[in-house]
């Protein structure tokens, strides 16, 4: 059901997007606190309730601060795909937009966003055998070739989604070669209608602020217990929740292929790796406008001004 045109141009969601450790929660709680308004996540990793540490779910004050949607909501023995998320968070923005005005969807994972901007096709069914000798691949050659496939046959893909997470990248490498087309191409050929206006604010810091931030972010998840929550979940650890950073590298050392030091600097390392990647996908959309993180008031000047 959509909200009636007389109001389409009144209704604005603010997306609030970057790369990892850039501070995009601290922004969106100033800024919902400005609008009175409310938050979603678009961060793949905190939708799952079992998650906590390792993927950096804003903490108590936060969540006590600002209604926070789409935290902690599913499980990880669930399978939550962009469709979904999509399907979801547009109903919740019809719930919200009857009585607010300004929404803000605040997060990094590039295909939940487009999902709520543009939307997917629905994607073809896919021969099982691409996905088993995928599969097969994986166990003999490791994730490294699977990673370098996506990235000649789909690069916008590669940079959107989470690498290190093996079934994400086997889905999107099953569905380029099943239907002979990117996996990136299943964005709607046709831009829905949306009824919301979208001001996009991207936020970004030097390479060295944005390095020593994931470092030290790092180093302050394994002091409040990261590895003891890998621990909790490692009966879980194949599932697709858990095919991501910090956990794999963790999860290694709990089967003694690495110490834990040399775990600890892996996560350092994949997690600048991601948001390297994060950047390179978002610079792709020239409508984002970019601030640093502590240009609060700069950021709510020009959104004040999209609004008028």
């Amino acid at each position: 059901m959509s909200l009636n045109s007389e109001i389409l141009n009144h209704k604005f969601l603010i997306i609030i997007a970057g790369p990892t450790a850039v501070g995009k929660t601290s922004v969106a709680i100033q800024l919902a606190n400005y609008f009175n308004t409310e938050i979603i996540s678009a961060d793949s990793r905190q939708i799952f309730e079992e998650l906590n540490i390792g993927v950096a779910r804003p903490g108590v004050d936060e969540l006590n601060a600002v209604k926070h949607h789409f935290i902690a909501n599913k499980s990880i023995r669930d399978y939550f795909s962009a469709g979904e998320y999509e399907r979801e968070v547009i109903a919740l923005l019809e719930e919200l937009f009857k009585t607010k005005n300004v929404v803000i969807l605040c997060g990094g994972t590039g295909f939940y966003i487009n999902a709520i901007l543009h939307g997917f096709d629905d994607i073809p069914v896919i021969d099982d055998t691409i996905r088993e000798q995928l599969n097969r691949q994986f166990k003999e050659v490791g994730i490294e070739s699977l990673q370098q496939q996506l990235k000649e046959l789909d690069e916008e893909t590669y940079n959107a989604i989470d690498i290190h997470n093996t079934q994400r990248v086997i889905r999107a490498l099953e569905v380029c070669i099943g239907t002979n087309q990117k996996f990136s191409s299943f964005k709607r050929k046709n831009e829905v209608q949306r009824n919301f206006k979208a001001i996009k604010i991207g936020l970004n810091v030097s390479k060295e602020q944005l390095h020593h931030n994931i470092n030290t972010r790092v180093d302050e998840m394994m002091r409040n217990g990261f590895l003891e929550e890998a621990k909790s979940v490692y009966d879980y650890r194949n599932h697709n929740a858990l095919q991501t950073v910090g956990y794999k590298e963790l999860f290694d050392f709990i089967d003694n292929k690495t110490t834990l030091f040399e775990a600890t600097d892996l996560i350092k390392l994949h997690t600048r790796q991601y948001a390297k990647r994060q950047l390179t996908f978002f610079n792709k959309h020239a409508d984002y406008n970019w601030f640093d993180p502590k240009q609060i008031s700069s950021i709510i000047r020009f959104i004040d001004e999209q609004i008028k």
